[in-house]
């Protein structure tokens, strides 16, 4: 017997109803014009086939458990220093209490099918491959600088002003000293003297806050910074150009819940975040 030749057996035993299962060379049951019967074989056999069906449909109900509701652990990779995502899982982990989340930050990319992760968040064009891209937003860097630094400087009044100027610059992009900026059509690049060089958001935005100089960041990673007027933004008419933000997964077939709403909730917060931020 096949397993749904061996189902149907085990059912017709079960609800007491004929229907023809002899293909292991004995016959299983009997009928008479009042009930169906077992024979000797079709005993033996029910009570080894009888557990094996069990086991199926508990399988069988626990996938079905795992597809309906987020659940399980959640293997998500993404770029160093991207500050919206920290809250973006606290959110996700509080409205699904029965996922874990395990988070590698790198800056290398993964290889989500040899390393065993689900998604993956990454910035900027993506390469051809077979992996399913969700596009979640765009991010742009802006120009900030603290209250005490502008009054200790004149305001720069063009881009290549910025070269006269200390500032603060992310140390891991190829040419940490020039910066690319646009407005509208308008496109620059701008040799500038890095005061501080690192490779860590956080660190820089806490230089920036402290006056060391003038820097260049994620519009939404200074958010709060601006209405708290912590941070200015400088040469406002001026930002680098708009990055793409995308969260990426294996295949878009039998996606499992825990990864689809996390894409989700990425997607709406992210743009409300975004759009907050520019504002």
């Amino acid at each position: 017997m096949d397993l749904n030749e061996l189902l149907v057996f085990t059912r017709v035993v079960q609800a007491g109803s004929f229907t023809a299962a002899e293909r292991i060379g004995a016959r299983l049951l009997h009928r008479t014009t009042r009930k169906l019967g077992l024979t000797d074989a079709g005993r033996v056999y029910f009570e080894r086939a009888a557990p094996i069906v069990s086991d199926i449909e508990q399988v069988d109900q626990a996938v079905a458990e795992l597809q309906a509701t987020p659940r399980g652990l959640l293997r998500v990779t993404a770029p160093l220093s991207f500050g919206l995502l920290g809250p973006m899982v606290a959110s996700f982990l509080e409205q699904n209490p029965d996922v874990q989340i395990d988070l590698v930050c790198t800056d290398r990319v993964v290889n989500l099918v040899e390393e065993g992760f689900d998604v993956a968040v990454r910035a900027g064009a993506l390469a051809d491959s077979t992996l399913v891209a969700r596009r979640l937003g765009m991010l742009r860097r802006v120009l900030v600088a603290a209250p005490t630094y502008r009054k200790q400087h004149p305001r720069p009044k063009s881009p290549t002003d910025l070269e006269k100027h200390p500032c603060i610059t992310f140390g891991s992009v190829p040419t940490p000293t020039i910066w690319a900026l646009q407005s509208g059509e308008k496109k620059v690049e701008v040799r500038i003297s890095a005061r501080l060089s690192a490779n860590d958001m956080e660190l820089m935005r806490d230089a920036a806050r402290a006056g060391i100089g003038i820097a260049l960041l994620p519009e939404h990673f200074c958010a709060e910074d601006f209405r708290k007027g912590r941070l200015k933004r400088e040469l406002t008419e001026w930002c680098t150009p708009e990055t793409p933000v995308q969260a990426v997964y294996p295949s878009a077939r039998h996606l499992s819940p825990k990864v689809a709403a996390f894409v989700e909730l990425l997607r709406q917060q992210f743009s409300a975040a975004t759009s907050a931020a520019a504002r």
